[in-house]
């Protein structure tokens, strides 16, 4: 049999397979390195700063206004008499005692402390808050009471009872203005007295001591409002 070709051109039919080969060759190639590519990823924003936001400073507590009467005045002369009969006593250090007893005794009524008021009371006064107390607490009430702020003490009276005893006793009232919230509840949580926001409260203390006597303090003897 004869498998001649004649005169059909062998050589391009060579150089066409050849040029078909590598064009699914760089297919084939291409394709494979695009699959291959990973996703591109979006970039992350750059991390921000946190926001720093400026507040006011709270305002200060107010400033206690001392009112002391002057030695030319009668409640200043009696002031001036108790410093002669007790060294260590000063209408300017008085006055700051009374802050610190003030917030001592309304805390301690409160919460129904009767060890810490026997020490701050005299024994009159201490009976009238101890009953007061007792009737609180059978009634299953409580006090909610809370000092904002005292704004002002002012020593308004006083005297030297020098007839009570073998030592005089000297009494010296206060006016006491204050921020406070006091309020009375019930065994519900539900306010049967005072009002639960915050309050002016001026009251009028006496305080009493047995001058010349060691030991002895000032001492709640009277309070009222003012």
């Amino acid at each position: 049999m004869n498998f001649s070709f004649g005169h059909f051109p062998l050589d391009l039919i060579v150089l066409g397979l050849v040029a078909v080969f590598l064009v699914l060759r760089l297919r084939s190639i291409l394709g494979r390195r695009v699959g291959a590519e990973p996703a591109a990823r979006p970039m992350a924003p750059p991390p921000m700063a946190p926001t720093v936001v400026e507040t006011a400073p709270e305002p200060p507590p107010p400033t206690v206004t001392y009112d002391i009467p002057t030695p030319d005045t009668r409640v200043g002369g009696v002031l001036a008499r108790i410093a002669t009969l007790e060294p260590d006593f000063t209408p300017d250090g008085f006055a700051k005692g009374t802050e610190a007893a003030f917030r001592q005794i309304v805390t301690a009524y409160a919460a129904g402390d009767l060890n810490t008021l026997r020490t701050l009371l005299t024994a009159a006064t201490f009976t009238a808050f101890e009953a007061a107390i007792q009737s609180r607490q059978q009634a299953g009430e409580t006090l909610r009471s809370e000092i904002r702020d005292i704004t002002d003490i002012a020593i308004i009276g006083a005297d030297i009872d020098e007839t009570a005893g073998p030592s005089p006793v000297a009494h010296i009232e206060v006016r006491i203005v204050s921020d406070q919230i006091s309020v009375t509840m019930d065994g519900n949580g539900q306010p049967v007295a005072g009002v639960d926001a915050v309050t002016e409260f001026s009251d009028l203390w006496v305080f009493e001591r047995i001058l010349g006597v060691s030991g002895d303090g000032w001492r709640l003897g009277a309070s009222r409002s003012a």
